[in-house]
Parts: structure tokens; sequence; C-alpha cells
């Protein structure tokens, strides 16, 4: 599932870079048709990663960790690849594109805080994908409280809080436009730009999915029945992913999406545990699961600098098409690298010295449980 989300945001990414001369295609200067679809699909995905990132995180907990130890591997499974990515960034755009860098918005950039500035300019600055792991840094930080408190809620009143943590979310985009002043408008994501950036980037606003997700982990390993399965909630994100973006203020960025995603994420969960396999589980799509944040880090820098490799211009859509699936492929590889030679050693140093020498088969155990 993990890679499907990414692949979402991938999309979005493509129709961003000027590849296709077909207009209706591109995403500039408003999306429309397919496009807007696509852009559709950016939202769906990141929010699916935080919805998903605090179903995981509660599943794999166990008693008696501690805080610090939490820490510890958070970091190493996220920070190697983000400063990689962030030093690739400068690289490119600084010594390439010969762009003009600032070294404040690089500090806030590496601290991994510029989620929480409104500045577009700092939001989205070097690798710009790298606002949502501004995101879930916070909800790093604050998930061994966050624990406590949904780690003690009674088995029978879970439902009743991830109704509540869903009424806040579907009131965050009427309290956005009454908070923020009419500014300026964005076409491209066809809402005022505060309003945007406060909805689907603001780290304890995109906070209420992550604890989402944490309380939809609780009702599965308590026993508590999810209604409907797996194909049924597919086949009903499927339905409101179409609806979405015709939906008023900025409901189509957040709100619409996050019930069938997290019932998506927890029927899923179920049919693991009932042992019904699918093809998710197969070989290959666990694969992809597993280099997922890699791409997901990576594949914005591959398209922003082959597609200036490539001859920087637009092309009929077969050929269009042509270049972004060389694009994808290359993403796919240097996500595999970045798996292999950073990603992988660095979660060793999340393990206490004694678990380092422990079996391969041993040690291998916790990584893959505790990834979010």
């Amino acid at each position: 599932m993990r890679f499907i989300a990414a692949f979402s945001v991938f999309a979005i990414h493509a129709l961003l870079t000027p590849v296709f001369a077909e207009k209706s295609l591109q995403m500039f200067p408003a999306p429309g048709g397919t496009a807007m679809l696509m852009w559709q699909s950016g939202f769906v995905g990141v929010s699916f990663f935080f919805i998903l990132s605090g179903f995981v995180l509660a599943w794999s907990m166990r008693p008696g960790a501690g805080a610090r130890s939490f820490w510890r591997r958070r970091f190493f499974k996220i920070y190697p690849n983000h400063l990689l990515t962030l030093v690739a960034a400068i690289v490119l755009f600084g010594g390439v594109f010969q762009m003009p860098l600032d070294l404040t918005t690089g500090i806030l950039n590496a601290l991994l805080v510029h989620s929480f500035f409104p500045q577009m300019e700092i939001w989205t600055s070097f690798n710009s994908v790298s606002w949502s792991l501004s995101n879930e840094a916070f909800f790093y930080l604050l998930f061994p409280l966050l624990w406590l408190a949904v780690g003690r809620i009674r088995p029978e009143r879970l439902w009743l809080w991830a109704g509540v943590v869903v009424g806040v979310i579907f009131a965050v985009p009427p309290a956005a436009a009454l908070i923020f002043p009419d500014g300026p408008w964005d076409p491209l994501t066809r809402s005022p730009y505060l309003e945007f950036w406060f909805t689907s980037k603001f780290p304890p606003v995109r906070l209420l999915e992550f604890v989402f997700g944490m309380i939809l982990a609780r009702i599965v390993m308590t026993g508590r029945k999810v209604p409907l399965n797996l194909g049924s909630w597919t086949l009903v994100t499927v339905v409101v992913f179409f609806v979405a973006p015709y939906l008023p203020l900025t409901y189509p960025q957040v709100a619409a999406m996050v019930v069938p995603l997290g019932l998506l994420i927890a029927t899923g969960a179920q049919a693991d545990i009932a042992g019904r396999r699918t093809w998710l589980a197969g070989r290959p799509m666990v694969w992809l699961g597993e280099i997922s944040f890699a791409f997901y880090m990576c594949h914005l820098l591959v398209l922003n600098y082959g597609h200036t490799l490539l001859g920087g211009g637009s092309w009929d859509t077969p050929a269009a098409l042509g270049v972004l699936a060389i694009l994808f492929l290359a993403s796919l590889a240097v996500a595999w690298l970045m798996y292999t030679l950073v990603e992988k050693p660095m979660m060793r140093f999340s393990r206490p010295r004694r678990a380092r020498t422990a079996e391969p088969a041993e040690a291998a155990v916790p990584v893959t449980a505790s990834s979010g």
C-alpha cells in the first residue's frame, strides 16, 4: 500500500514537470480534467502516509518501550535519507541550476521545522517533498505522549474517539476560512494560499490524521469490528476520490478522504490477521513497499534534474509518457540504492548495541515491524 501512495505523489509531480505538449495534461496555470484528478492523488498519497504512520507505530509498540529508544529508531529511519536528499538538492539547484540559496531556509529545512512556516519559499525549499517529513518529525516527537493517551482509551470507546477526531478534521476547512482573511487565490490548489497551507501543511493540523491512525490500530488490536471489508473500502475510496475535487473550501485536500483511507488501512490489517493473502502481499509489492520511503524522498529531484538532462522540452503524449517511464525507472533505481546503501545500514544504529550483534534473522524482525 505504501508504494501505491508514493506513486500517487510521483504522478502529481510528473504533471508538474512540463513534459507534455498537450496543455490539458499539465498542471499550470491550473489543473483541469486528468490533471485535476492527479492533483487529488497527491493529497490522497500524503494523507494515506500520515494515517498509516500512526497506525503502524501504534501497532508496533511494545510494553515498556521507552521514548528515547523510539525517537532513536525514528531518527535513523528518516533523517539519513533527508540529509542525503537535502545535500543533493543543494548541489542540483545551487550548482547545476545556479539558483540562489538561502542559508536560514536551509537551516530550517535541515532541522525539519520548515512546514511550520506559511511562506512557500520555506516549506517548499530544497527537496520540497520533505515538508511532509517535517510533519512526521513533529508526530514522532509527540508520539510517546500521544500513546499514553490513546493507549488508555477503553476499547468500547475507541470508535467514539475516532469519530471525534474525524469531526475535528472536518471542522478544519471552515475554521481556516474564518481564521484567515481573504488573501491571494491559488489557481493550482483552487483555494486561498494561507488556507491551503494551514489545512494541508501545518503540522499540528495534520497531526489529527496521525492520531486517527493510532486509534484505528487500537480498534483492530482490541478486536473491535470494522464495518465492511478491504474490497468494499477500496471501492468507497475510489468513488470518494472522484467526488472529492468538487467539494467546497479545502475539503478535497484532507477531510474528504480521511475516513475511507483510514478504514482501508484497518481492513487491510484485518485481512492480514485473518491470513487472507492479496496481491499487495506478493514479493514485488513488498519490495516496492520497502523502498517506498526512499522513492518518495528522491523522485522529485530525479524528475527535475532528469527532465533537464533530457533536454528540458515538451513532447507529444506518447513520447512524454516514455520520458516519464524512464524517469520513474530512474527514481526506482536511485531509491533502491538509497535503501540498500543508506537506509538499511543506518537502521542498524537504531537498535541497542547488543541487538546489533544478534543473528541477522533475529535482528531483522524489529526493523521491519517498526518501519512506518
